[in-house]
């Protein structure tokens, strides 16, 4: 792991959801280089489900070097936000990290980074951070479902990373970072350190567009999910009748020129089961855009599972994120297409 080396001493980090998960684990890894932690949070009573406050956090800081200030805050609320600020001013005299864990799309993270390293180019360094594989959280437990910390990263690795960014000058901005990247720049070559359990397959992260070569491999060769290799045999053709049939008829009927011009992919299905087989979604050009069978061009994406659970999805019964971290839903090809999938099937729920 990234060895500390004491070069955040005294420096204050203001770290939104502090309380747990990773930005807890970046908080201690701060605090072990005597900075000084604003833990901005909102869990201030213990929760059963969800262990620890922001309270908890702050003795876990102070027992490993640094200084704490929990911070009641729902980065909601500009309110609380400010007042965290002036919070932090009083107690270390100014704010010299931010850490910002919030829920926004890849895209508008993206452009978030983008124009704040512009604006402030100079005065602050602006960057994202991203990781390669999928880190155990209790997010990710509820996602995933018991057993899937076996396929994940301990969030030490997302730590490890925040604070190599954290020690860069100010001309590092407007860079998009991937855990494992920098982390080799650093010099860590054994990266099983930072597995739940070393040697197992790892999932890729959801939202990066490419699957490292290596995991690519590891998945094949383990037979785990999520597939990243098409199968060879391919199931027998089924008639086209039944609730498939009646899910892609109603899909076929709801598309439009906008609909194809916002996506511009081609889906494959393999499922499984009653009235399974291939089917495909042509999202690229007009005409018979849906059908049973092989598309007429290569798939951008291929999906596999039951047939079950693709109506379930389409439905909306079954978010593709669950579906795909618990191993119901494999995928092969361009993860941002199968991303883009997902707003389709939004507008498909109220009519399945």
């Amino acid at each position: 792991m990234l060895p500390n080396t004491g070069r955040l001493a005294g420096c204050t980090v203001f770290i939104t959801g502090a309380s747990h998960g990773m930005g807890k684990a970046i908080a201690l890894k701060a605090a072990r280089d005597r900075a000084n932690i604003v833990i901005a949070a909102k869990t201030t009573h213990v929760n059963p489900k969800l262990p620890g406050t922001i309270f908890t956090a702050a003795q876990e800081v102070e027992a490993a070097g640094g200084k704490a200030l929990p911070c009641a805050v729902d980065v909601r609320d500009e309110q609380q936000i400010s007042n965290a600020v002036e919070k932090a001013v009083e107690r270390f005299g100014g704010i010299d990290i931010l850490h910002c864990a919030y829920t926004i799309a890849k895209y508008g993270m993206s452009m978030c980074v983008l124009g704040m390293a512009e604006e402030f180019k100079g005065e602050i360094a602006v960057n994202a951070l991203w990781p390669k594989t999928a880190i155990h959280t209790a997010a990710m437990e509820m996602l995933g479902g018991s057993g899937i910390e076996s396929q994940c990263r301990k969030v030490d690795i997302i730590a490890d990373a925040a604070c190599s960014i954290f020690k860069k000058p100010k001309s590092f901005t407007g860079n998009f970072i991937i855990d494992e990247n920098i982390l080799r720049e650093e010099g860590i070559k054994n990266f099983d350190i930072y597995e739940i359990k070393p040697g197992q397959p790892l999932l890729p992260d959801f939202f990066l567009d490419e699957h490292p070569d290596t995991i690519t491999k590891k998945m094949e060769s383990h037979d785990a999910v999520p597939e990243l290799k098409e199968e060879k045999s391919q199931p027998p053709p089924k008639p086209r009748s039944g609730a498939v049939a009646e899910t892609f008829r109603i899909v076929k009927d709801s598309l439009s020129d906008d609909v194809v011009k916002a996506t511009q992919a081609i889906y494959q299905f393999e499922l499984s089961g009653e009235v399974g087989g291939t089917w495909f979604l042509d999202l690229k050009s007009k005409g018979e855009n849906v059908g049973h069978g092989e598309p007429s061009d290569q798939a951008d994406v291929v999906m596999t599972m039951s047939t079950d659970d693709f109506i379930k999805m389409f439905s909306g019964k079954l978010k593709p994120t669950m579906a795909f971290t618990s191993g119901k839903l494999k995928i092969k090809g361009n993860m941002t297409l199968a991303i883009r999938l997902e707003k389709l099937m939004n507008q498909m729920n109220a009519k399945l």
